[in-house]
């Protein structure tokens, strides 16, 4: 095992570091799949980062708040199993979040009309203001993010990661129901 100076990688070299220690020292041969996948997470999480930070935090919201009143913003009035499955959340913490932005007048929560035992989310009138207030933020921020690409690069990488999406379906990967 090589003698590795932490404290002096950055996030490429620690990437090279990995790659060559997977597979000389472990014998592993997908290094690329690993630099694809630590790079997706690396520019998710800096991307996440930023906006909460930034946009929603200093509004008393978390990326999570923000994620299910955009869905609902534009997709609602949806049942909160859609809601779910829109946002990427696990139905307990779409359960949670709806407590508190209901009791924040940011959401309603009525009986589904068609069936009794479901429920509708919609915005309230606030919360309908703070979506289209927050969003233009959001937006600008967005923009910043993405036009250190070209539109030609960004309809790449849309198609991209949108294949990533669909194939997982292929080796019986794991998702939120």
């Amino acid at each position: 095992m090589e003698d590795v100076d932490a404290a002096g990688l950055d996030f490429w070299s620690f990437v090279a570091l990995a790659n060559r220690r997977l597979a000389q020292e472990y014998g592993f041969r997908h290094q690329l799949a690993t630099e694809v996948l630590l790079t997706l997470n690396r520019a998710s999480d800096l991307v996440t980062y930023d906006l909460e930070a930034a946009v929603h935090r200093p509004r008393g919201r978390s990326w999570s708040a923000f994620r299910l009143l955009f869905v609902v913003w534009l997709a609602g009035p949806l049942e909160p199993t859609s809601a779910a499955r829109l946002t990427g959340m696990s139905r307990a913490a779409v359960s949670n979040l709806v407590k508190t932005l209901v009791a924040e007048g940011m959401l309603d929560r009525v009986p589904d009309e068609r069936d009794g035992r479901s429920v509708q989310l919609s915005l309230t009138e606030a919360g309908h203001e703070e979506m289209v207030s927050v969003f233009r933020e959001h937006n600008e921020r967005e923009f910043g993010w993405t036009n250190a690409l070209t539109e030609t690069e960004q309809r790449i990488l849309v198609m991209l990661l949108g294949k990533l999406i669909t194939s997982r379906a292929e080796f019986g990967t794991r998702s939120r129901k």
